[in-house]
């Protein structure tokens, strides 16, 4: 499997995102004894079930990818990607979804606000993420989901939210080299090479 500079892989709930992005390091780490796979993990414990749901992908993803270390950041994208690419380190990002979230439909618990760095506006965030993917030292995987296909949402909020994750989409994957559909366990390559 070749492994692109920078990836998207987009798709619905239980496509097989992750999955891909999982499969794409373990690819990276038997290249060489020299390679590294880092996650970045972007998704907050808001209540028991997310909490469960995250250790449970902490688990499954330990047990695929040994190999892979994490670091978790739910709103300076740009600055853990800065701090974690090297040329010999694959850096998934999971998932750009619950990103926008954190900035978009913050948590309203005491407790998260907290421990929330300071950071710039949405719109300065995201322009240095997309400086940041533009040229990284070593491959980047992003995942996101697609939600944009189904039936259009009540709720004025709810409907912006899915403009402007459609609008995420559209410019990360002007900046990818290969951008990748999941349905049903199976990557559609939209843009780039096929793998």
């Amino acid at each position: 499997m070749d492994i692109a500079r920078t990836e998207l892989i987009l798709g619905g709930q239980k496509s097989g995102k992750s999955r891909r992005a999982e499969l794409l390091a373990q690819t990276w780490l038997a290249q060489s004894a020299a390679h590294r796979a880092v996650l970045i993990a972007t998704a907050q414990p808001w209540d028991e079930e997310m909490r469960q749901r995250i250790e449970r992908h902490q688990q499954d993803r330990a047990a695929r990818v040994p190999g892979m270390a994490t670091l978790e950041e739910a709103r300076d994208l740009a600055g853990a990607l800065q701090r974690a690419s090297r040329p010999d380190t694959l850096v998934v990002v999971d998932c750009l979804t619950l990103w926008l979230t954190h900035w978009l439909m913050p948590a309203d618990t005491q407790e998260f606000e907290a421990k929330r760095p300071a950071a710039p506006d949405w719109q300065a965030q995201l322009a240095m993420f997309l400086r940041v993917i533009e040229q990284p030292p070593g491959p980047v995987v992003l995942v996101g989901n697609e939600i944009g296909l189904g039936v259009i949402p009540l709720g004025r909020e709810v409907r912006a939210f899915v403009d402007a994750l459609g609008q995420l989409n559209q410019q990360v994957a002007a900046a990818c080299q290969r951008v990748t559909l999941m349905a049903a366990g199976l990557p559609l390559a939209l843009k780039g090479d096929r793998t």
